[in-house]
């Protein structure tokens, strides 16, 4: 393994890469970096999660000349998310450098954008549908750029803009270096690099060798009529920092998002429906630990590279292995662990069987947890909390009464009643005790008669606190 100064990068670059948390490089950032610097077409065939922003970043922000004031470089992203979250990495590896970039996306005021553009930043990074209105309008000229990369080029064919693709490469000048990234490889991708590209050396990272040696999976086997009170039992066992609950509709994530919040989690969703302004609130929210879990979509969730994500959920099983690959990458990254559990009904397991079959790993079956497993779970997050306070130096006006109570009772009987009292405050949920509370709506579940009550988790001060055409959308 090299490391980055080996990989021959200017000071600056290497001064803000370690300020970013860099150590060393993954896998693909290894092998992409090299054959970038030296101008030459590439494919890499990477999951999200491998580190590739960085891969194809480093070398953008390299080539890229701080006295020349023009867009030197265009990325293109099917997502607005994706847009935003790789121009905010471009510039944090760039900040020495003075290289600026912009993310240029749809549902934002165009006009807005247009006076970003006066300020000549050097790179942009944009969805194809925008990009393509500031080439109509003539907003943004690609005669001078130098580079293109094309980042997650599956998933924007997949979306329909392969036509909006085409048109940009057109544009740009036909001396330039091409680099492309995917997770697959089908057909229609290796045409378009065929069309667009100059001997492009192709690099292929194993998905299975990044997204799941640092992520335990597991499964439970689970009526459908149950999930919802078992995704809140393993919500109070686990406890996690912050989570991802992954549905397959966008009715299913408003259902879930919205029970879960009524039994006393901090949960919302995400899907491409909700206006841009309410999503960004909710990922600014989830970033900030003001909410700990995000309920989401597979395409809202596309490209989300969100650090301290310790637990993944599927409520619902992918309909692919590259779906459920590109689920559980949302966790164990960077070195740390994760955990991933899937809800898999019994008409389900065969699915499943297939999907450990193409990523070559073992799922681990998982019993249902009990009411009793939650109470435990409930207890640990109330001793945690207790420990903690007695920590602080806050306590000490406490202490007096606390002397004279155990002159008239014993310490361990005070100390059970304690705890019994704070576990049930920790579980009360107010919802539950309004007798004419609504019940909470799930349509597409059976609510059972005995559901385990939620709350409001205090995090633990030791945790921490990431081809063929379709209707053309920017998500």
């Amino acid at each position: 393994m090299k490391t980055f100064i080996e990989l021959n990068l200017e000071p600056l670059i290497l001064q803000a890469i370690s300020n970013m948390g860099f150590e060393e490089p993954t896998p693909i950032q290894e092998m992409t970096i090299p054959i970038a610097m030296m101008g030459q077409d590439l494919i890499g065939r990477a999951q999200t999660g491998t580190g590739k922003t960085a891969a194809y970043g480093i070398p953008l922000v390299d080539k890229c000349e701080l006295e020349y004031e023009q867009i030197q470089a265009i990325v293109i992203t099917p997502t607005r998310e994706l847009a935003m979250q790789v121009a905010e990495e471009l510039n944090k590896i760039g900040q020495y450098k003075k290289i600026r970039s912009i993310p240029i996306y749809g549902g934002q005021d165009i006009e807005r954008q247009i006076r970003a553009l006066k300020n000549r930043p050097h790179i942009i990074v944009g969805t194809p549908g925008r990009l393509m209105d500031h080439l109509r309008r003539r907003t943004i000229r690609l005669q001078q750029i130098r580079m293109v990369v094309l980042d997650e080029a599956d998933e924007m064919l997949n979306m329909g803009f392969k036509e909006d693709i085409e048109e940009i490469l057109k544009q740009a000048p036909p001396k330039r270096q091409n680099l492309l990234f995917s997770a697959t490889m089908p057909p229609h991708i290796m045409a378009l690099a065929q069309e667009f590209m100059n001997e492009p050396e192709i690099i292929h990272i194993d998905p299975r060798e990044v997204t799941v040696s640092n992520t335990e999976q597991q499964y439970i086997e689970i009526p459908e009529r149950q999930k919802l009170d078992v995704m809140c039992r393993l919500l109070d066992i686990q406890n996690p920092d912050l989570a991802i609950v992954f549905g397959r509709t966008k009715r299913r994530v408003d259902e879930i998002a919205e029970a879960l919040s009524k039994r006393g989690y901090s949960a919302e969703g995400i899907h491409g429906d909700l206006s841009q302004n309410m999503r960004d609130t909710v990922m600014r929210k989830f970033k900030a630990g003001i909410i700990d879990i995000l309920v989401a979509t597979d395409v809202a969730a596309r490209g989300l590279d969100i650090t301290g994500v310790t637990h993944i959920y599927n409520f619902d099983v992918p309909q692919d292995p590259e779906g459920y690959v590109h689920r559980i990458g949302r966790t164990g990254r960077a070195g740390e662990t994760g955990l991933a559990t899937t809800f898999v009904t019994s008409r389900e397991i065969n699915h499943l069987k297939f999907i450990e079959s193409i990523i070559k790993h073992k799922i681990t079956r998982k019993p249902m947890p009990t009411a009793n497993d939650a109470l435990a779970g409930l207890q640990r997050v109330v001793v945690d909390n207790l420990l903690a306070t007695a920590d602080k130096r806050d306590i000490v006006q406490y202490k007096a009464l606390a002397e004279s109570l155990l002159e008239e009772h014993d310490s361990v009987t005070l100390m059970a009643a304690a705890l019994k009292m704070l576990t049930r405050e920790t579980a009360d949920n107010p919802m539950e005790r309004l007798t004419d509370a609504p019940p909470i709506p799930l349509k597409s579940l059976e609510k059972t008669k005995e559901a385990p009550k939620g709350f409001r988790r205090k995090r633990s001060p030791s945790k921490k606190s990431n081809g063929s055409r379709k209707p053309r959308k920017d998500y």
